[in-house]
């Protein structure tokens, strides 16, 4: 996973390791009477996953030159909000998963209604670690009331509540392309676009280059989720760490399904070329993005 002079995989591991301490230190100890919910909180978080969320709202930082330790509560309040997604997607009254990053569900190992605690809390919690008086005191207030703002919508009704309503009202159904890229828009790119939009708020950035960085981000979380449904239909389940042709069983719209797996490919690599150009006017500080940006297509998992 060598890009050019770039070790990404030397990059996302060690991020990687930085949002895990980060995480492991600011998540609630499994201690009294709600003991069980924060267990089920730290065994969701702690299940693994690629970070791709908080590890963008770093590198849209580093793209502006920003200070990093400035950045890790939003990072990890990313990545509680995204687990706290997962949670809930994985419930028997939405895709009924058993596996998740390669181990059973959250609701499999803790039941329903701690699942659906857990992610309530974990939600929650991402709104306290992005706000927390002694996390963000080198961090302007009006920087983190738009970082908070940026967050609240795209995960909201209008981004990725708002894409994930309609993936599962039109189950089952014939529909436009305008529809499906709606869905994919609001469910998987409004939420990466806004980590890289994020990092370069909190970072100081300069408006135009904070909305070339929300235009990367969503043009790569276009990308990001058209090679999931490629992945659904190709992947290997002992790498993805979960059933393969789940979104055929429950009908779901993707873009293989609408435009046949070629067509799909073809776009995914239009929007890496894009998400690209879109950092043209910035240095090596964001060589981070361009690296992965190709990893999001080359991907196995």
């Amino acid at each position: 996973m060598n890009t050019g002079d770039f070790d990404l995989k030397s990059y996302l591991s060690a991020k990687r390791a930085l949002i895990d301490r980060a995480l492991d230190r600011w998540l609630p100890a499994a201690t009294g009477f709600s003991a069980p919910v924060k267990e089920a909180m730290r065994y969701s978080v702690g299940a693994g996953g690629k970070r791709i969320r908080p590890i963008l709202i770093l590198a849209g930082g580093q793209a502006v030159r920003a200070n990093e330790h400035h950045l890790l509560p939003a990072a990890c309040a990313m990545e509680c909000l995204h687990t706290y997604s997962l949670i809930h997607d994985d419930l028997p009254a939405m895709d009924n998963d058993d596996l998740r990053r390669g181990k059973p569900t959250c609701h499999r190992i803790f039941g329903e209604a701690l699942a659906i605690l857990a992610g309530d809390a974990l939600l929650t919690l991402a709104f306290e670690l992005m706000t927390r008086p002694e996390l963000t005191s080198g961090i302007h207030p009006e920087r983190i009331n738009r970082a908070v703002f940026v967050l609240a919508k795209a995960a909201g009704e209008n981004g990725m509540v708002g894409g994930q309503a309609a993936d599962i009202l039109n189950e089952g159904k014939t529909v436009e392309p305008q529809v499906l890229n709606y869905i994919h828009y609001h469910k998987t790119a409004a939420l990466l676009g806004a980590s890289v939009e994020i990092g370069a708020i909190l970072g100081g950035g300069h408006e135009e280059d904070i909305i070339r960085l929300r235009r990367y981000g969503q043009t790569l979380g276009l990308a990001f989720q058209i090679k999931d449904d490629i992945l659904d239909i190709e992947g290997d389940q002992e790498i993805i760490g979960k059933p393969i042709g789940s979104d055929e069983r429950q009908k779901k719209v993707t873009y293989p399904s609408v435009f046949g797996i070629e067509t799909a490919k073809a776009k995914a690599l239009e929007l890496l070329r894009e998400a690209i150009s879109l950092l043209d006017p910035f240095d090596h500080e964001a060589e981070p993005l361009r690296a992965i940006a190709r990893y999001v297509i080359d991907r196995k998992r």
